[in-house]
């Protein structure tokens, strides 16, 4: 009985792994106007892959740990379509506070590009982040 349950376990978190989307893990965004940039947790939630802010640093890379957007999250409703891209997700801008129609594309499995459109797409802003894990 107990080898069934240690063959179970290890079955489970074989499973999980495997299932792990490519995109999951902590990323860190390109610096804004002030130089400072953050790590986002990226992660499944549901059928959806979402972000959430995990820290922030300002422009000499100091962690800001009372950065008021802390925990908040970034991306959500990303849709999977496939070979690294990411689609028919929203993604908010905290330095501008505007949220945008969002898409993503994992151009290895360590640089992302993000990209955001407002007015159907005619103005976007986009950035390449980088994974830290």
């Amino acid at each position: 009985m107990k080898k069934l349950t240690l063959a179970t376990a290890f079955a489970a978190m074989a499973a999980s792994a495997a299932a792990a989307d490519p995109v999951d893990g902590l990323w860190k965004t390109e610096p804004g106007d002030t130089g400072g940039y953050l790590h986002v947790s990226i992660a499944p939630c549901g059928s959806a892959i979402c972000g959430t802010i995990d820290s922030a640093f300002d422009g000499q890379g100091n962690q800001q740990l009372n950065y008021e957007n802390l925990g908040k999250q970034i991306i959500w409703d990303m849709v999977p379509e496939g070979g690294g891209s990411y689609d028919d997700g929203k993604i908010w801008a905290p330095d501008r506070d505007k949220t945008y129609s969002s898409k993503m594309s994992l151009d290895n499995q360590n640089t992302l590009t993000v990209k955001g459109c407002v007015a159907g797409g005619i103005i976007c802003r986009g950035q390449t982040w980088t994974r830290v894990q």
